[in-house]
């Protein structure tokens, strides 16, 4: 015998079912009125992205991340507690007297943003469209604290890496430790602000692969910059900040850049019809990609076909004939012994289309043009080489080093061209072939 329920309380029934649906999915606050727990969703406004307590696979763990909330795989952007999960279902985010924002199970304080506020309980938390978990203040609607701050292994459109200069705050990439651990690994990736500023890869204290310097076009060392339509890179370097930023021509899409566990840095962007992110775009994709493939004073150049992809660089020989000859270049080149480039009618080469030498040590001058670089070179005779700052508008600025240049590569595309001093004898040889 099938058993009726009767109309009316069916009626209740879905509209109670209804009326709470929109209320679970249109959540994107915390106040100290309405705390988060496991188990809750935050949406923001448009539903790109969603907040929430999840489990890294083959993991009991208990984090709470940001992840998009329309792709078919959960892909997580960001981590509140990476290094501090909770090991079962008692998290609580929520928004204390003190007006900030705090994760704790039971009175075990896990996680706090631990700033400032002006008054107590005049805040809330938000997640933003792009990504981005805001603390807001109620009464100016000031934002007190916010995840872009504070990035884990994502880069994301609108989120700053560099540095803060009025605050000290330093925003770089790192690394899970594992597919399966969130934790903090040994890999980053960070904007170094020394001589001109450059954004590089590392394992630990050990570089292993840099964008180049900024030319105000895009970072030397990825020439991709110039060509794509996907996105615009935006750079400041002022006396408030030195910092960059992506923005997406399509804003509608999903675009981010994420710094694997294994070291891998890559660029994705959504597949529409698979509602899946793909690659497009890795670092470190041929030998000479590779920081300091070559030593000292060498040009990595895997196009050349000659088998070895490094050459000294002009007026310079290997400092070991023996590794040399082993296809082993990491020993770098010294001057060639008697050789005299101080004051001795000693002159530049033009070497074309490369990722100029690492420019944390490098000179800028923006106000001279590149006739003028060439002077101030030539009249130090501890300057070896230097190039355009800006070549935005046909070459302009001096950017300029006084030391062995490091991490030199022949670009398939793009590039600049660097002008490297060499002695009186060198020099004559190459005006006699050019001619």
């Amino acid at each position: 015998m099938k058993s009726h329920m009767h109309p009316v309380k069916m009626f209740l029934q879905y509209l109670l079912l209804f009326l709470m649906l929109p209320l679970c999915s249109s959540t994107n606050t915390i106040t100290p009125n309405q705390p988060f727990r496991d188990g809750d969703l935050l949406v923001s406004k448009q539903s790109r992205f969603a907040l929430g307590f999840f489990s890294p696979r083959n993991s009991t763990l208990r984090y709470i991340g940001v992840w998009y909330n329309t792709i078919r795989e959960q892909t997580v952007v960001w981590i509140l507690n990476r290094d501090h999960p909770i090991n079962d279902n008692s998290g609580v985010l929520s928004v204390n007297t003190f007006g900030n924002l705090l994760l704790h199970r039971g009175n075990t304080h896990v996680w706090s943003t631990n700033v400032s506020i002006s008054s107590v309980n005049a805040t809330v938390a938000q997640l933003l469209d792009t990504g981005n978990l805001v603390l807001i203040q109620n009464d100016d609607k000031r934002v007190v604290w916010q995840s872009f701050d504070h990035p884990t292994d994502t880069m994301l459109p609108h989120m700053k890496l560099g540095l803060d200069r009025r605050t000290g705050l330093n925003r770089f990439l790192t690394s899970w430790k594992s597919p399966e651990d969130p934790g903090t690994g040994e890999y980053s990736f960070k904007l170094d602000v020394n001589g001109s500023p450059q954004l590089f890869l590392s394992m630990g204290s050990k570089w292993i692969w840099r964008m180049g310097p900024w030319n105000c076009l895009g970072f030397v060392g990825v020439p991709e910059m110039l060509t794509t339509f996907i996105f615009d890179i935006r750079f400041w370097n002022t006396g408030d900040e030195v910092s960059m930023e992506f923005t997406l021509v399509n804003s509608s899409t999903f675009s981010s850049i994420k710094l694997g566990s294994d070291g891998l840095y890559q660029r994705y962007t959504l597949d529409e019809r698979n509602r899946q992110l793909v690659a497009i775009w890795s670092a470190a994709r041929d030998p000479c990609d590779n920081y300091g493939r070559c030593g000292l004073n060498s040009n990595c150049d895997v196009y050349t076909g000659a088998g070895f992809e490094c050459t000294c660089l002009a007026g310079f020989e290997p400092k070991s004939q023996r590794d040399w000859s082993l296809r082993d270049g990491s020993g770098g080149c010294v001057r060639i012994q008697g050789t005299n480039t101080c004051r001795s009618g000693e002159g530049f080469i033009k070497i074309a289309g490369v990722k100029p030498p690492d420019a944390s040590t490098a000179r800028v001058n923006e106000s001279l043009n590149l006739e003028g670089c060439k002077k101030e070179c030539l009249n130090d005779c501890n300057c070896r080489a230097y190039t355009s700052a800006d070549v935005s508008t046909g070459g302009s600025g001096c950017l300029s080093w006084y030391g062995d240049l490091m991490d030199i590569g022949t670009l398939a595309q793009g590039g600049q061209d660097l002008f490297v001093r060499v002695d009186a004898i060198i020099l004559g040889m190459r005006s006699y072939l050019q001619n």
